[in-house]
């Protein structure tokens, strides 16, 4: 056996008081000023506790992966405290050579239309409580929950990526160029 001393990692995480944190069968609610999310910790090996205003986690080995998945859960959890407090914001750019690219928000998804020129609109999903604006020639994507936000920017980003053309040449789609904390109209 090893010498060394076995060192199991642990971490008490303070909840503000405008969050309120609930645990049951190992899934984790957290509920803010900007609305509630939900994380499923049944495949994530750290042990879960909701104790008051505090969460402990605590890793389930002394191995150098525990260690990861430990610090990995800490930040799922440090996330979503600070989504249902300020939220997330990406900002992404509509960007088109020659035939005009309008965004238009349907339901539950958004619709790219005139996307070089074609006749069909190509449709992305809009994830969870994300809310899409667009505004001229830039698209903003609010939400609480940041998983949420990033897919359905990264959604929006790839579904206008162009096919079979040089892409150096061919530069229209939407991208992402800008990401920030707090939600922003």
């Amino acid at each position: 056996m090893s010498t060394e001393q076995v060192e199991i990692h642990e971490v008490k995480i303070e909840v503000p008081d405008k969050v309120k944190v609930s645990e049951s069968h190992r899934i984790l609610s957290v509920e803010g000023p900007l609305g509630k999310t939900r994380k499923n910790f049944k495949k994530i090996p750290v042990d879960l506790k909701v104790e008051g205003k505090s969460i402990m986690l605590k890793s389930l080995g002394t191995r150098k992966k525990d260690y990861a998945i430990f610090k990995t859960a800490e930040s799922i959890v440090n996330t979503l405290i600070k989504g249902v407090q300020t939220g997330y914001t990406f900002k992404m750019k509509v960007v088109y050579a020659h035939f005009p690219i309008t965004v238009k928000v349907k339901d539950n998804s958004v619709h790219v239309e005139n996307f070089q020129g074609e006749r069909a609109p190509r449709v992305s999903k809009i994830f969870g409580t994300t809310k899409v604006i667009p505004k001229g020639d830039d698209v903003i994507v609010t939400g609480p929950v940041l998983t949420d936000v990033s897919q359905t920017a990264a959604s929006l980003q790839q579904n206008t990526k162009v096919k079979n053309k040089d892409s150096r040449v061919f530069l229209d789609g939407i991208y992402l160029f800008e990401k920030h904390d707090g939600i922003e109209k």
